[in-house]
């Protein structure tokens, strides 16, 4: 296997870090359009694993907004998998590059939505993924996998659904991820700031969006940004969250292989946040049209969420600053296989002090890495296989968590949970 990563931020940083321990690959190009980030990343691999393993990776310039380049690159590199590691924004231009070249493919986050014209929080526009879902004919027939949304959320609540629905439950009433955290990022004099510890693009396009909802008997359908609000507790020290609904792959992924009557995604974001989110939409500065603006340099064209993104501190930046832990999982209700009434929340939580001292990474971009790596390595050594495009859910959960939970150097030394709750009356 031979790997072109894509994107060499926050989240591929910590994946080539990640894959550094693993064995089961030939070689990982690392790309950027920023060459010098690419290889900045294999100077780190090298720092703390030696030249031996840091010969196994090279740094490599794209352009992932072109799917020629990506095509090229691919194969001037035998890249036999393409790993997407950057923003939405650029998912068709590598899916598409990396069937041009022959290559399987794999991303964390789907093709982008667009709201419905007239209706926008009842109904359904141009879903997730929908771009990538369309194409599935042409990969099948190339004999190539696109396995798309595999990352945490997407990615791991999705396997976390499957070994749910074939181990846990005979019939499943709601499959809904819940993301929340206690991090917190201080500034060099100790105050608490406002700085997002994903994408602030990526999350304004989750959040602002209308969330979609699946319902068994009525499909997927849209509410109002930010509705819905609950308290869930999470585990191990993180406590009750107030989670909202947001737009997000899982409610688009599932239902195409599991049964269930509902799904949704909330996420925790806090009072601050969603009135953060809310100002800037307000202010229209959640947009992706280019807009003319004054520089030293003379007028430019920029988009205003790209000035927002380049005025936060980078995700990949902040772990010497945050602590805390982030949990995500999904919880489950329904009938267990016993017959009884069964409600379970299975997650995996990630601790900021441990993935910083351990990988040199800030625990949401790695626990969002992690996840790919483990499914490259199930593919690797063809434990799962397929064809065409397809999600988490279309693969045996068991050995991806086995593997996932098994301690190092066998597995990846990540034990999961699994919160047994009572079931509403």
């Amino acid at each position: 296997m031979r790997i072109l990563l894509v994107g060499a931020g926050g989240v591929g940083d910590a994946f080539a870090k990640i894959v550094a321990r693993r064995s089961f690959y030939e070689h990982v190009v690392v790309s950027d359009y920023d060459l010098s980030r690419a290889e900045r990343t294999i100077e780190a691999i090298k720092a703390r694993h030696g030249a031996e393993t840091a010969d196994r990776f090279t740094a490599a310039q794209i352009d992932a907004s072109d799917p020629e380049v990506v095509a090229r690159v691919a194969r001037e590199h035998g890249a036999s998998h393409v790993m997407n590691a950057v923003e939405p924004k650029f998912v068709q231009s590598i899916f598409a590059g990396a069937l041009a070249a022959g290559a399987d493919y794999l991303d964390m986050a789907m093709s982008l939505s667009e709201p419905h014209p007239t209706d926008p929080h009842s109904k359904t526009g141009i879903k997730l993924g929908d771009d990538q879902f369309e194409q599935a004919p042409d990969w099948e027939t190339s004999g190539s996998l696109a396995l798309v949304g595999m990352g945490v959320e997407p990615g791991l609540s999705d396997v976390f659904a499957r070994y749910a629905a074939d181990h846990l439950f005979s019939e499943i009433d709601e499959l809904g991820t819940r993301d929340g955290a206690n991090l917190v990022v201080r500034d060099e004099a100790g105050n608490e700031i406002f700085a997002p510890s994903f994408s602030i693009w990526t999350t304004i396009e989750e959040c602002l969006n209308p969330p979609v909802i699946f319902e068994k008997d009525r499909g997927w359908f849209t509410t109002p940004p930010f509705s819905e609000p609950e308290v869930f507790d999470f585990p191990e020290g993180i406590g009750p969250v107030e989670c909202v609904n947001v737009e997000h792959e899982e409610v688009l992924l599932m239902p195409r292989w599991l049964d269930a009557k509902r799904v949704t995604f909330k996420y925790g974001l806090g009072e601050e946040f969603i009135g953060v989110l809310k100002t800037l939409h307000l202010l229209g500065l959640d947009s992706v049209d280019p807009v003319k603006v004054r520089t030293a340099d003379g007028p430019a064209m920029v988009a205003p969420r790209d000035v927002v993104a380049a005025s936060l501190p980078d995700p990949a930046t902040i772990g010497p600053r945050m602590t805390g832990k982030t949990c995500a999982g999904v919880w489950v209700t329904g009938t267990g296989t016993d017959g009884a009434p069964r409600e379970v929340y299975l997650y995996h939580v990630s601790d900021n002090e441990w993935t910083m001292a351990e990988y040199d990474a800030q625990c949401v971009v790695w626990q969002t890495a992690l996840n790919p790596a483990i499914a490259l390595e199930l593919l690797a050594t063809g434990v799962w296989t397929g064809t065409g495009v397809l999600g988490p859910e279309a693969f045996d959960a068991k050995p991806y968590l086995d593997l996932m939970a098994a301690p190092e150097p066998a597995g990846y030394g990540q034990p999961w949970g699994l919160e047994e709750r009572t079931p509403a009356a």
